[in-house]
């Protein structure tokens, strides 16, 4: 395997967990960055552009993200927070009043970030054209009846965070989540991640294909199986679980240009493992893109658990903050203090306040795991030897 990119000294071991990832847990094409104290100490990348290509993934090499997004979608309404233009404490319908309807009106803006907003399902699922449309979305789960009293329990919402966290952050500003993001976020410090891809970008060739892979014998020293309940919940057509992760049915292509250009902020993110730890690096301090994004109060209420406990959805215990997944034994990143994102089939990214660390993976090859890819364990593994 030829693996590209550099590591400062004393982080040798990432990249030989990297190497390790492609000749035993079945990796095609991927990348990790790592960030400490604002410096990037960690750019590997290698294995082929597209899960089923010859073609080498390269330097600037993209690829969809799965929720991961959810993550960098976050920062948004925590800036937005910070700058004065969004109350956390705000029931959602001060900003959005159609979401009132059906019980939901004691939502708070919170409780939407935290996924306790009771809709991580819909009566009936959309088609990948409605979900991508911009609003069929929004007008779902705005008349959606709640699964819960808002507020009182947490599920994942696995694919209608998209259109809940899309609408709020359009009628708290009059843009787009993604445009948002790009204008004040990812385009100043220059950083390849995308919620909507451009045509530019799409025509470019640097978006890989990605597609679903087992994880080989040799990856039977890591659990990949999850226990039996939750592959029940996941069999079982009438269970909260299979209803959010089917809001959208059938399933989208995540190779289709339409897909990878709407602005769906739960799933569909696009960019590279160095964009990825950039961003997140950012929200400790200034870092050699750019100065710091977060104030330190607004870095510790990223990492403030909102949510905690059995997740209705999940199956497991899980941990969120306003927005971003915390550290948990379902989601474990580097530490109690870590706040960030998984990706269905392996990706996750993070920031580490303790440490002072950022990470990003990113990887063509998705794999049948949900919060804990073994790939990206394993490098957190290597991580922690050298911090």
């Amino acid at each position: 395997m030829n693996i590209q990119g550099e590591v400062a000294e004393g982080y040798e071991a990432v990249r030989d967990a990297f190497v390790r990832n492609f000749e035993a847990l079945g990796d095609r094409g991927a990348a990790v960055a790592v960030y400490r104290d604002g410096r990037r100490v960690v750019d590997l990348w290698g294995g082929t552009h597209d899960a089923d290509g010859t073609d080498p993934w390269t330097a600037g090499t993209a690829q969809v993200v799965r929720s991961a997004t959810k993550g960098v979608a976050a920062v948004v309404p925590l800036l937005l927070h910070q700058r004065g233009l969004l109350d956390l404490d705000a029931p959602v319908g001060d900003y959005w009043p159609e979401f009132k309807a059906g019980g939901k009106e004691g939502a708070l803006v919170r409780d939407l970030l935290a996924h306790r907003a009771g809709v991580p399902a819909l009566d009936v699922p959309l088609t990948p054209e409605q979900a991508a449309d911009g609003l069929s979305g929004a007008r779902a789960v705005a008349a959606q009846r709640p699964f819960w009293e808002p507020g009182t329990q947490h599920g994942y919402h696995a694919q209608t965070f998209s259109w809940l966290l899309s609408e709020l952050v359009l009628r708290a500003t009059g843009a787009s989540l993604g445009s948002w993001l790009a204008q004040e976020v990812t385009g100043p410090r220059g950083l390849d991640f995308w919620i909507g891809l451009p045509q530019a970008v799409a025509e470019s060739g640097r978006v890989g294909r990605v597609g679903a892979v087992e994880p080989p014998q040799s990856a039977g020293t890591l659990r990949t199986r999850p226990r039996r309940n939750v592959s029940e919940a996941y069999a079982d057509p009438d269970s909260l679980t299979r209803r959010a992760f089917a809001a959208i049915t059938p399933l989208a292509d995540e190779n289709a240009p339409a897909y990878r250009a709407a602005e769906l902020p739960a799933s569909a993110g696009i960019g590279t493992a160095r964009a990825l730890a950039g961003l997140y690096a950012s929200l400790l301090g200034d870092t050699q893109d750019g100065p710091r994004l977060f104030t330190p109060e607004t870095t510790a209420l990223a990492g403030t658990e909102l949510s905690s406990g059995p997740d209705r959805v999940l199956v497991v215990n899980t941990r969120f903050g306003p927005g971003h997944m915390l550290h948990s034994p379902a989601s474990p990143m580097l530490s109690p203090t870590s706040f960030g994102h998984p990706g269905r089939g392996g990706s996750l990214a993070f920031a580490d306040p303790e440490s002072g660390t950022a990470f990003g993976y990113v990887t063509n090859a998705l794999a049948p795991s949900v919060t804990a890819d073994p790939r990206a364990q394993s490098l957190l593994r290597a991580l922690r030897t050298a911090l």
